[in-house]
């Protein structure tokens, strides 16, 4: 489940037909290097996610790696999960609805809410949205996330990122930062390889940050 689900060249390839502009980007930039990592199951995936939410990746990995150390071998649980109560998982660095949302996470992975990953991989990005987006803390923002770095789907576009947003405004040299559905608009051309698009805007947005 851990690999991309499209052909990295052929992404490319596509892109470059589909847009001049981001041809022009993807010539700069160089191949695609996007991604996938692996995750033993949903609750694992989220998990993660959740704890990085609105953090640097330094702090949030060290607030991470020492919520796994609550688990037996450092393996996150989710039956584990349900029997932390919040001041144990405020201990190791959660603010509170961070702990809340670990908790109903939990819940709803054992009570059948959550689908398991193994459905998860079967089913429409949006279905898998929409299963997701029950659970406290988790929007539409992080499934869209995990449908491209956990599941390798190719056609997602996370519209109300940001730094999409700032990426597809210096590609596309516009004036304004477009809105979420400004960027839907302007990138509807380059479907099916809306990840990949992504991962390119998120480089845009990087490099003009630096230059």
């Amino acid at each position: 489940m851990s690999r991309l689900r499209y052909s990295r060249a052929e992404a490319v390839q596509q892109l470059r037909r589909q847009c001049a502009l981001l041809a022009g980007f993807i010539d700069q930039q160089g191949p695609l290097m996007l991604q996938v990592t692996k995750a033993p199951d949903l609750f694992t995936a989220l998990a993660e996610a959740i704890v990085y939410q609105q953090l640097s990746g330094k702090a949030a990995a060290t607030i991470y790696g020492r919520f796994t150390g609550l688990f037996p071998g450092a393996l996150p649980d989710a039956t584990v999960a349900r029997t932390l109560g919040i001041p144990q998982l405020r201990s190791v660095g959660l603010s509170q609805n961070k702990a809340l949302a670990i908790q109903d996470l939990a819940t709803k992975s054992m009570d059948g809410s959550l689908w398991p990953l193994a459905r998860i991989n079967r089913m429409h990005d949006q279905a898998v949205i929409e299963n997701l987006v029950q659970v406290r803390g988790i929007g539409p923002w992080t499934a869209q996330m995990l449908l491209i770095f956990t599941l390798g789907r190719p056609d997602v576009m996370p519209a109300a990122d940001l730094g999409v947003q700032k990426g597809v405004q210096a590609v596309y040299r516009m004036r304004k930062l477009p809105s979420p559905d400004q960027v839907l608009r302007r990138t509807r051309h380059l479907t099916p390889f809306r990840s990949a698009a992504s991962w390119y805007f998120w480089r845009a947005a990087d490099t003009q940050l630096m230059s």
